[in-house]
């Protein structure tokens, strides 16, 4: 596994070249604007993240904490994570019925929605997906997901 520098948030955005900023600050204003409360705004993995802080939930399978969103400035497209959208068919199938209804054309992979402008990306659909669920109801997903430890 590559090893990436600890950066804080605004190194992270520091980081982000001239020509994406702009769309970079879109997105994440629009992702701070809808997360429930409880979330913290991080760097993980090398990108922007949105987390469940380690001090609320301890207990992860890898040692990093809960990443609900994440947002990367890669080198030729830029990409939102959405996990809950991921973890759960239904908030999947609305994402994507509410995408398509925007008239925009959905580029995803897993959780991932890639996108080269800001213009080819619903913020307000992304909004919509990110303030579906709270801080309990990730942590209750997760531990559902997680197989029993024995004893």
């Amino acid at each position: 596994m590559v090893k990436r520098p600890v950066l804080t948030v605004k190194q992270w955005l520091a980081s982000v070249p001239a020509e994406r900023k702009a769309d970079i600050a879109a997105v994440r204003a629009a992702v701070k604007r809808r997360l429930p409360k409880g979330y913290e705004e991080t760097v993980d993995w090398g990108m922007l993240a949105w987390v469940v802080p380690l001090k609320r939930f301890p207990d992860t399978h890898n040692g990093h904490p809960l990443m609900v969103a994440a947002l990367g400035a890669h080198t030729k497209r830029m990409t939102i994570y959405l996990m809950s959208v991921y973890a759960d068919p239904k908030l999947r199938k609305d994402f994507q019925a509410a995408y398509k209804k925007s008239g925009k054309k959905l580029d995803m992979g897993g959780s991932c929605v890639h996108f080269k402008t800001l213009e080819d990306l619903p913020l307000d659909v992304v909004g919509d997906a990110v303030a579906q669920v709270s801080v309990d109801e990730y942590i209750e997903r997760y531990q559902k997901a997680r197989p029993k430890k024995r004893s």
